[in-house]
């Protein structure tokens, strides 16, 4: 299993939040949130899930590997499984 997960430093609406992947399936994320999470599938944000900093320790605690935001990135791209936002087209000068 591969679920990684970054410290939870990412503020949103009065509480800290980290993001969790899989470097290896969405499959295996949905799995591992479903199961030792409890966080609804609706919660996927395309290719990771937040949760909130009072589950980081559970996640942690049930295989949840915690690694650094840049490497939570690379794995994420490495695997092929980063959601990339589309780009807005360049503003006309006219």
């Amino acid at each position: 299993m591969a679920v990684l997960i970054d410290s939870p430093v990412w503020p949103w609406r009065g509480r800290m939040w980290s993001h969790l992947v899989s470097d290896v399936s969405y499959e295996e994320l949905h799995a591992f949130v479903a199961v030792e999470l409890g966080i609804p599938r609706r919660a996927f944000q395309g290719d990771h899930y937040d949760v909130p900093a009072d589950l980081y320790e559970i996640a942690v605690a049930a295989g949840a590997l915690p690694v650094g935001s840049r490497e939570l990135l690379q794995r994420l791209l490495a695997a092929g499984l980063r959601l990339r936002k589309p780009r807005r087209p360049a503003a006309s000068a006219g």
